[in-house]
């Protein structure tokens, strides 16, 4: 396999940095979920002041159906819901009075009553800019913004006005819409125009905070990481608007649906339902959808995780009439054609390979190929063997190692979860005496930052050692997940600072 001769790699050889993983929706906030206000930056704050050089973040378009950053309604909009509403005091589009007093629980997201809140106060918003706030600069801003974005925000737009016009599924609305009869969408682009705009209005918004969030970020020399599924989901203004990039069948219903064999999470595998892609479609444009999705999440972050890299390999199609995913087989993905694409576009490679589950022979040759950095768990490295690749002396420089990913348990969590001589296991594989699990967590994320892996990351969870109750997700559980959030009395001046002590000690230390 050839690839184009990259002009920098990703990590120099001598290049040793550490960070945090940390959803925006958990960050601290009196408003029921974090959002890209002042709390955020407060964050970046903490994150410098530790001496971390990286912040990590999932996917942040708008959540559809389980609230799942990884089930988003497009993959080009924002996360509404992330707007702070102190920003928009700040610039004069809402005042203070006219935030309706709520209570939210504080260690968690309430969805529900944090969705009703938000488009209360969008609605105020949508008002008070028709009334003039912000005057001729931010009208001039936002003209701009829907030119810019034009490509995806008008389909994105009518979409969500539709999908709350006429229920959730796209498919289940009138059939002139679902198949974008040109003359109904023109229709409803007149009789819906006020509410069109409105979601304009909240994109423009989310990305105006955006920028200034990452550029907040840059001046204290913290880097984003950024999230992109590979697919996207089946009830998403992407299918909708796209549907010639999808293996759908006539009446616009996926033909297979995709997921994953069983694997360490489930003896049945997992079923995630997303249509999956015409690949032959996508390359006779040479994959300009699938680039500009891509180029928008750098708009907002440094370098993106590409999340299921194995699927550009080959991924798991499943019949759509399939309960399970035994059911399936590999087929072929795009390979290294799409990344001498993706790298003649963008001119360089900023992203890093979530390689984790079944990973075959044809996996780490494209990822290697492109000199794109690996993802290792130290969780997942206790198996006995000497050669399990998740081990840290087994680690090569061009890797991301985790302790955990949003998708473990709290690394507490997990080794409370295990049976005694699981734990005995662990414990002799770290070269420790007998221990609980506070001290095991500790010696973990040693070993991670100590390891000789590029960049070293943690969840936010297992730096301040939380156990199982502070879990972001459990795969295949479509209920619970994605609420866990942090207080400002837990981001604590002894964290910094044992955070600080651990990133210098492993030679860690960027200096801003």
């Amino acid at each position: 396999m050839t690839a184009p001769r990259q002009p920098q790699s990703l990590f120099p050889a001598d290049y040793r940095a550490a960070g945090v993983l940390l959803h925006v929706t958990s960050l601290p906030s009196r408003y029921g979920i974090g959002d890209f206000g002042p709390q955020a930056r407060a964050w970046i704050d903490w994150l410098h002041d530790a001496g971390q050089s990286w912040w990590q973040v999932l996917p942040l378009g708008p959540i559809g159906r389980g609230h799942s950053p990884y089930s988003s309604l497009s993959s080009f909009a924002g996360n509404w819901l992330l707007i702070s509403p102190e920003d928009l005091i700040h610039d004069g589009l809402l005042r203070t009075d006219q935030i309706a007093a709520a209570s939210f629980p504080e260690h968690v997201v309430d969805f529900d009553a944090v969705i009703a809140f938000k488009n209360e106060l969008l609605a105020k918003v949508w008002a008070n800019v028709q009334s003039g706030a912000g005057g001729a600069e931010l009208k001039s801003e936002y003209e701009q913004f829907c030119r810019d974005s034009a490509h995806w925000l008008d389909d994105f737009a009518m979409f969500s006005v539709l999908r709350e016009r006429h229920g959730e599924h796209y498919l289940k609305w009138p059939s002139e819409l679902v198949q974008r009869d040109r003359q109904a969408l023109a229709q409803v682009a007149q009789e819906l125009a006020e509410e069109i705009d409105q979601i304009r209005l909240a994109q423009f918004l989310v990305f105006r905070q955006t920028d200034r969030l990452k550029t907040y970020a840059h001046d204290r020399g913290v880097r984003l990481i950024g999230d992109l599924p590979y697919f996207v989901c089946a009830d998403s203004s992407d299918v909708w608007a796209n549907p010639e990039l999808f293996l759908l069948d006539q009446q616009r219903r996926p033909s297979f649906v995709a997921g994953v064999p069983p694997d360490y999470f489930s003896a049945d595998g997992q079923l995630w339902g997303n249509p999956v892609y015409d690949w032959a479609a996508l390359r006779e444009t040479g994959y300009r959808w699938y680039i500009d999705r891509l180029g928008a999440l750098l708009n907002q972050a440094d370098l993106i995780r590409l999340d299921h890299f194995r699927g550009f390999a080959a991924a798991w199609h499943v019949p759509a009439e399939s309960s399970t995913a035994l059911n399936g087989q590999w087929v072929t993905g795009p390979g290294a054609d799409f990344f001498r694409a993706l790298q003649s576009d963008l001119g360089s490679m900023p992203v890093i390979a979530e390689d984790l589950g079944l990973i075959t022979p044809d996996v780490i040759e494209l990822r290697d190929a492109f000199d794109i950095p690996g993802t290792r768990v130290l969780q997942f490295a206790f198996d006995g063997m000497k050669d399990n690749p998740y081990l840290p002396e087994n680690y090569v420089h061009n890797t991301v190692a985790f302790t955990g990913t949003h998708d473990n348990n709290t690394t507490l969590g997990w080794f409370e979860s295990l049976s005694e001589a699981e734990q005995e296991s662990v414990r002799d594989a770290l070269s420790m005496p007998k221990g609980d699990g506070v001290l095991v967590t500790g010696e973990m994320l040693r070993q991670v930052w100590s390891s000789s892996a590029a960049l070293a990351m943690a969840p936010l969870q297992d730096i301040l050692g939380l156990g199982a109750d502070a879990r972001m997700n459990v795969p295949g559980t479509p209920e619970g997940n994605w609420c866990w959030r942090t207080t400002s009395e837990m981001l604590s001046a002894s964290a910094v600072q044992r955070l600080r002590e651990l990133t210098a000690e492993s030679g860690r230390l960027i200096s801003a």
